[in-house]
């Protein structure tokens, strides 16, 4: 009787275990969500807790959870099935979408729809509208691991490569973060040039690369690797249309109130429950804004779980307001320390104060009615295009309401730098812009408030 080496018959065992290895992926595929033990469930706005929890930590620490990883073998099985089940991009046909007002930009609504967001819609009173271009992206994670309601998302794609990008990273969040593929809706705006930029990849996405469900941020550097360097020149010349996004996600949302915000603004943990037991009892219908104050959080620290841990962070150094040491007018009418002075019931929201001192260059972040009015879409790029659209709100005849204990949270404490010259022609570009905006605001309204323009 013939008989193998015993090396032989040790090789065919060692092939055959993971021949059913690959078997055993292959039918029962690891799509699990990432849990993290260490934290509170996420609740819906009816006070219940939800099937599944996501990170809660920022995302540059090692402590987000278990570490789970996919191959990107299982990650092209979900961009091929995302043809049958929406799941992405792939099955959006982008050779046509409406129009922005000036023929500029080719806008897809509604090109990837959140599982449970139309019945989120009806349930929660308010809808977390917000935008980012493909580099910012990783930031949504951690936004929709507090945020447990209906996101409508604005995103810009500058031709085919950051398409394809998005693609993939879209996925990517659909698959490891459960409240994204629950309650995130997508919207997509192209540039008119969109066509004559690079249509496919000069080389092949590397299959070898394993995609991390810890780290959203490594996930997307290493995705952004795929654009040549003539989208990345294209995006040098033309600017970021911020008020265009914002007027976008705002649109998408189908509840009562829009919280409009950028997309690395990170919302304190609970706080759709709060604020929709808050807005039940609004009675202002008209002219009402409600601020969330916005603190910037150093990379050390941990999230804070409520106000009063957001206040012991401040009183060591870890936190402190948005934009407090690089351009203080951003927020300073909300009036921080009064905030952090009024102490309460932690768990209900309640109006802190309102704003007395307004000043132009304010840009809070609120929340209101769809019917504030629209972001001027003539300033574009940086400078002028969140505080115009509060300055005609507060020449309208707009009140703002400072709410307690709720808050928002920007990653690192911000340093003043010489801003770069780009950053600096945009910001006069839209100075020069405003002197007729201004204008044609006071016509509108037939008031001048006569507040001292910086």
């Amino acid at each position: 009787m013939f008989r193998l080496p015993h090396g032989s018959l040790i090789k065919i065992v060692i092939v055959l275990l993971f021949v059913n290895i690959l078997l055993l992926v292959k039918v029962y595929p690891p799509y699990k969500s990432v849990t993290n033990g260490s934290s509170r469930h996420p609740t819906n706005t009816d006070g219940e807790k939800t099937k599944a929890t996501v990170p809660l930590n920022c995302p540059y620490h090692s402590d987000v959870g278990p570490q789970m990883t996919m191959s990107t073998t299982n990650l092209e099985h979900f961009i091929s099935e995302s043809n049958k089940t929406k799941l992405t991009f792939a099955n959006i046909d982008i050779s046509y979408g409406r129009w922005d007002n000036q023929h500029k930009y080719k806008i897809k609504d509604f090109a990837v729809v959140g599982e449970q967001y139309t019945e989120s819609s009806k349930i929660s009173l308010i809808c977390l509208a917000t935008q980012s271009s493909v580099e910012r992206l990783y930031s949504l994670p951690q936004v929709a691991a507090n945020w447990i309601g209906p996101m409508s998302v604005a995103l810009f794609s500058a031709g085919n490569e950051e398409y394809i990008v998005l693609k993939y990273f879209v996925t990517y969040m659909r698959l490891c973060f459960p409240n994204v593929k629950a309650n995130a809706t997508f919207h997509i705006l192209f540039p008119q040039e969109y066509e004559s930029l690079p249509g496919h990849l000069t080389e092949p996405l590397n299959i070898q690369k394993k995609f991390n469900c810890r780290n959203p941020e490594k996930t997307l550097k290493f995705l952004l690797k795929l654009r040549t360097a003539k989208t990345l020149e294209w995006r040098k010349r033309n600017v970021y249309p911020q008020n265009h996004m914002r007027n976008l996600a705002r649109k998408g949302c189908q509840s009562k109130y829009v919280f409009l915000t950028d997309i690395d603004i990170i919302p304190s943990v609970n706080s759709v429950v709060q604020l929709n037991n808050f807005f039940k009892t609004v009675d202002c219908e008209k002219n009402c804004a409600y601020v969330i104050p916005t603190f910037e959080i150093d990379v050390r620290a941990s999230f804070p779980q409520s106000k009063e841990s957001l206040l012991a962070l401040t009183k060591k150094g870890l936190a402190r307001p948005f934009h407090e040491k690089v351009f203080i007018y951003n927020q300073y009418a909300t009036n921080f320390s009064k905030w952090l002075t009024l102490k309460g019931n932690e768990t209900s929201v309640s109006i802190s104060h309102i704003v007395t001192n307004f000043e132009f260059l304010y840009e809070p972040f609120y929340i209101a009615l769809d019917t504030v009015p629209i972001h001027d879409e003539r300033f574009t790029g940086y400078g002028f295009t969140r505080n115009s659209q509060v300055y005609e709100m507060y020449v309208a005849g707009y009140k703002f309401y400072v709410l307690s204990p709720v808050f928002t949270c920007h990653w690192g404490l911000q340093r003043k730098q010489a801003r770069p010259a780009w950053r600096e022609q945009q910001n006069n570009a839209n100075r020069k812009k405003f002197d007729s905006f201004k204008s044609e605001i006071f016509a509108r309204y037939k008031n001048d408030p006569h507040i001292k323009v910086k």
